[in-house]
């Protein structure tokens, strides 16, 4: 092991090689991890130690929205730490007052209390902790195709495989599990094929049955496991049916806020009103670890004549919040809302010419600049290349593959499982987005040669 205490200036291979032997490498088999050293990054490109520059094409983890070292929120960083780098959470500061009344430009109406973390997972613990004490009830109700965090009861409301090894974490955190809403691979077509939206009315049956339940969460754009858009109907179906049995609605807004479906939020695009609303990522482009717990005023007067029993050191830390306001205001300016939505038919017919073009692509869908290429095995029956499964186990993923000579070729883009994650910073340039869709078609061969 090499002494960088000591040592001259460490060579890129140096950079890597002491990463993978002294961390963990998260969501993998240790003994693959060859992580590449980042030397730099700006606008949509990140840099190598070697000099190589990679188009960012699924904005590091669907996050960096802005691009990569935006000189304004850059300078916020710094104009914060001189500011005033820390205060305990009972204290009021200027970057919390600051942000707080940005956020009620962008917000949804009636979403006015805030909580802050600095991450989405914390922002969902939070989220169930107040839902759990404003119903006096316990059972979470989610959804298998999502992903919620990584701590113990975000972690139990994951439905992927991420949540699999930490069993039986679901039902001691008493969180249950309700079919996805994918329309292109409904999960309950054999039980109900007329549809009408049952996987909506398959959520009050669980709250029928399950007796105790005092939210529902869903990412209303599923994100990691699938940019899953529902149809019209299914939020103001979940909503009145939440309303009706006095559940809570949980907006998990963590990948798919700020700009990125070309809405503020993604419920925006069906006007739905959660009770509450988690987010993180794009609130910072994160540049800085900030995360969102937001509710309504409903259940800001509870807590006035109850014990708002939550808290953690780091909660509304004044380093994470003045970048916040500096990136709100960022979007603001160069209008990326309205940009992620003007780029959105440029995109789909890009994508969907790979649907007509390549045998193994199965299915486009997506909202703004949030899209997910989904390949098959066939067609027909929509099988998969690879399953969850698979992942978990190890196993080789076609989708690894492709992305693999994807980022030979310099271009980076997020796989998981049998889909690709179409997600480029909101500044992104029709040129920069060619760029990378003309990689991903390049490559898709290596998915046209095992269909069946």
């Amino acid at each position: 092991m090499i002494d960088a205490s000591t040592s001259p200036a460490l060579t890129p291979q140096q950079i890597s090689d002491i990463t993978r032997h002294t961390n963990f490498g998260t969501w993998r088999f240790q003994k693959t991890w060859k992580p590449l050293y980042i030397a730099d990054a700006e606008g949509c490109w990140f840099t190598d130690g070697s000099g190589k520059r990679y188009l960012d094409f699924s904005s590091q983890l669907m996050c960096v929205n802005l691009g990569h070292k935006n000189p304004r929120v850059v300078e916020a960083i710094a104009e914060q730490a001189r500011e005033l780098a820390y205060a305990a959470p009972g204290y009021a500061t200027s970057a919390r007052a600051r942000l707080s009344a940005k956020l009620h430009e962008v917000l949804p109406d009636g979403i006015v209390k805030f909580f802050f973390t600095t991450s989405g997972t914390e922002a969902n613990e939070a989220a169930f902790k107040i839902a759990r004490m404003y119903t006096g009830k316990n059972k979470i109700i989610s959804r298998y195709r999502s992903y919620h965090g990584s701590t113990a009861g975000s972690l139990a409301a994951t439905g992927d495989p991420r949540r699999w090894a930490m069993e039986p974490a679901g039902k001691i955190a008493n969180v249950v599990f309700a079919p996805e809403t994918n329309c292109y691979d409904c999960p309950i077509k054999h039980t109900y094929p007329a549809c009408n939206i049952a996987c909506a009315d398959y959520i009050e049956h669980m709250i029928r049955n399950e007796s105790d339940v005092a939210a529902v969460i869903v990412e209303p754009v599923v994100g990691t496991n699938g940019v899953l858009v529902p149809p019209p109907e299914y939020f103001p179906r979940l909503r009145e049916i939440c309303t009706r049995h006095g559940v809570l609605l949980i907006a998990d807004e963590v990948m798919a806020g700020w700009g990125r479906t070309g809405r503020w939020f993604s419920i925006d695009h069906w006007n739905l009103k959660p009770d509450i609303l988690v987010t993180a990522k794009g609130i910072t482009s994160a540049y800085i670890p900030l995360g969102l717990c937001a509710t309504t005023a409903a259940i800001a007067a509870f807590f006035e004549d109850h014990y708002f029993s939550h808290g953690h050191t780091y909660e509304a830390h004044p380093l994470t919040l003045g970048p916040a306001v500096a990136t709100i205001e960022e979007m603001q300016r160069l209008n990326l809302v309205e940009r992620a939505a003007e780029l959105e038919p440029y995109v789909r017919e890009k994508l969907l010419a790979l649907k007509e073009k390549h045998p193994s692509v199965g299915d486009v869908r997506g909202l703004g600049l949030f899209f997910a290429v989904e390949i098959v095995k066939n067609r027909k029956t929509k099988q998969l290349f690879n399953t969850m499964r698979d992942k978990v186990e190890g196993k080789p993923l076609v989708v690894d593959q492709i992305a693999a000579k994807m980022m030979e070729q310099g271009v980076s883009i997020q796989a998981w499982v049998s889909h690709f994650v179409v997600a480029p910073p909101l500044i992104v340039t029709k040129e920069e987005l060619d760029t990378g869709i003309a990689a991903l078609d390049q490559h898709l061969s290596i998915a046209d040669a095992l269909v069946e």
